[in-house]
């Protein structure tokens, strides 16, 4: 990549999300590694490509680099750190990092929903439902997230009960599956 554009954030960002989709992890680290001053989007696409590649963990050594350097994540960095914990399935990574989690990003309902599928998936199934809890105003991903959780650790009657809880126009596909 030309020198000129990898002082330009957005192309440089794009590209390493471009390479990262492409399976190229080695190029999106190395244009990552070039980059001067890095913002929390940068951070971001590298640990989205870390997720899309199977190899969540790096997310964790790239989140301490952050903290390192004071770039405060987003809502989207949070989210694709939860990601992360999702896939390592290890509870003291979701601890950790739920613990370092603005309030204010915690009750938006995309973290919300993520923090639920997370916890589901780690085997936690009581912090899912104190998270499912807390959510103010239920969407359709929310209801499938908890099903989902319910499932994932054996507990098809919860889910059932869930479901028919479940207001109807919220009910798709994927939920259904989900009870299934």
């Amino acid at each position: 990549m030309p020198d000129n554009y990898r002082n330009d954030n957005i192309t440089s960002t794009s590209a390493i999300d471009m390479l990262m989709k492409f399976g190229d992890v080695e190029s999106g680290e190395r244009i990552f590694r070039s980059i001067k001053v890095k913002g929390a989007k940068i951070y971001g696409a590298l640990m989205n490509g870390y997720n899309l590649n199977g190899e969540s963990w790096k997310c964790f050594k790239i989140f301490e680099e952050m903290k390192e350097k004071d770039v405060i994540p987003d809502e989207i960095e949070w989210n694709i750190l939860i990601g992360a914990c999702s896939k390592s399935g290890m509870l003291h990574h979701c601890q950790y990092i739920v613990n370092q989690i603005p309030l204010n990003i915690q009750n938006k309902i995309r973290t919300q929903n993520a923090l639920i599928d997370m916890w589901g998936k780690c085997g936690s199934i009581e912090n899912a439902k104190n998270v499912f809890n807390l959510v103010v105003d239920r969407d359709t991903i929310t209801y499938t997230a908890m099903i989902n959780a319910f499932a994932l650790n054996g507990m098809g009657s919860q889910a059932v009960e869930l479901y028919r809880e479940m207001p109807n126009n919220l009910r798709d596909h994927v939920s259904q599956i989900c009870v299934l």
